[in-house]
């Protein structure tokens, strides 16, 4: 599919720059470009390289898929990526030389992709991932006491974060040997939290083999282990559990188990402030998001559960980007059973805008998209566009 012309690119640069409040020339001196170089992209008199494209969104502070809606650059570069993260974990229980960074500097590494994970910006992630896996190992496998405690911990980060970019772009099995990396690391790191991270990440490859029964067993399994929720990152870590307990019960079409984990993550998201906790969203906010995911879950017949929650709410702009284009996108689903098909469409148009790789990798968004295009084939070819966008044609 044909990417941004070299025009839309341009004034997508001076768009985000305006709204920074920067000039040309401070965007080039961030950027490590000239300025004439700035100006001609910005006036689409020249098309960016892929370097100077990378150096322009990072000093704008966001994806280069917010500047280029064409899906083909991204898709790319997260697939070219792949075996160099399955090359950087095939041995990642047997030490190799010590690493390069100092364990300081490794944890600004994690922090960073930790923040792409949220924000969606699968295409950083790829681009720096594979080395951040291999330095930690690494670390892991050179040091002793608590900084080898520390690197345990930033492993399993790293890892999950490498499974985000993995699991979204559809490499499944990718996937499933970086969440058991990340349940290793959990191990490795004597942490019962982190652990109890890694069981909430394990879901997703319940998820992607569509077993929700024994995905709910997990989770199960998964609260009895976790500690006392005495801390605020133990009540977030184990009100996050429950709402991925509420989620999977609701594919399992256990609505009454879905409830009851619904309820008991609503009970804990009241007793802290929404943040993100060893990693994770947690929070009266992320457990409304929620219950929009629960309602959709149980299929169409719950539709008007999560139009109830979104007349009432909708997701603050200071929740990761990841978890509110999730929202839009899964109450386009429900829009679009309640015969709300405009409704739907301008839902599917907002998770684009705050997450644009987000949303062109779900495969709700993919179907709803697809399914709106029959229904209104006489409509506006902005509807066909996006469809195209989001691969459903």
């Amino acid at each position: 599919m044909p990417a941004s012309s070299t025009r839309d690119v341009g004034k997508s640069i001076a768009t985000i720059r305006h709204a920074r409040r920067l000039t040309q020339a401070e965007l080039a001196s961030a950027a490590f470009l000239s300025l004439s170089m700035v100006k001609a992209i910005e006036r689409g008199a020249r098309t960016p390289s892929d370097d100077a494209l990378d150096s322009i969104a990072a000093a704008l502070g966001v994806d280069p898929s917010h500047i280029v809606s064409g899906n083909t650059r991204t898709d790319s570069r997260v697939h070219a990526a792949i075996p160099s993260i399955s090359a950087a974990i095939a041995a990642y229980d047997i030490p190799t030389d010590p690493p390069a960074l100092p364990i300081n500097e490794l944890r600004t590494a994690v922090d960073e992709a930790v923040n792409w994970r949220l924000g969606a910006q699968y295409a950083r992630i790829a681009n720096r991932i594979p080395i951040v896996l291999e330095q930690t190992l690494r670390t892991l496998h050179h040091s002793t006491g608590v900084e080898r405690l520390q690197a345990a911990q930033l492993l399993a980060s790293a890892a999950r974060t490498a499974d985000a970019a993995a699991y979204k772009y559809g490499h499944h099995d990718l996937s499933a040997r970086l969440v058991e990396l990340m349940r290793w690391a959990a191990r490795q790191a004597e942490d019962r939290l982190t652990e109890a991270t890694a069981a909430y990440v394990r879901t997703e490859t319940f998820f992607a083999a569509r077993a929700h029964t024994a995905g709910l067993r997990a989770l199960h399994i998964a609260i009895d282990a976790s500690p006392s929720p005495g801390s605020r990152n133990a009540i977030a870590s184990l009100g996050a559990l429950h709402m991925r307990a509420a989620v999977i019960a609701g594919r399992a079409g256990d609505g009454a188990a879905a409830d009851l984990h619904l309820d008991e993550a609503r009970t804990l998201g009241d007793r802290i402030p929404e943040g993100e906790y060893q990693g994770t969203a947690f929070g009266p906010d992320s457990v409304r998001a929620h219950e929009v995911s629960v309602a959709v879950s149980l299929g169409s017949d719950h539709v008007s559960r999560a139009l109830d929650v979104a007349r009432e709410w909708t997701p603050p702009s200071d929740l990761p980007a990841e978890r509110q284009s999730g929202f839009w996108i899964e109450l386009a689903r429900a829009q679009l059973w309640a015969g709300l098909a405009d409704d739907s469409f301008e839902s599917l148009k907002v998770a684009r805008l705050i997450a644009p790789q987000h949303t062109r990798e779900h495969p709700w968004a993919r179907d709803t998209a697809a399914t709106l295009r029959r229904l209104k084939r006489a409509d506006a070819e902005t509807l066909t566009s996006f469809a195209e966008w989001v691969g459903a044609i």
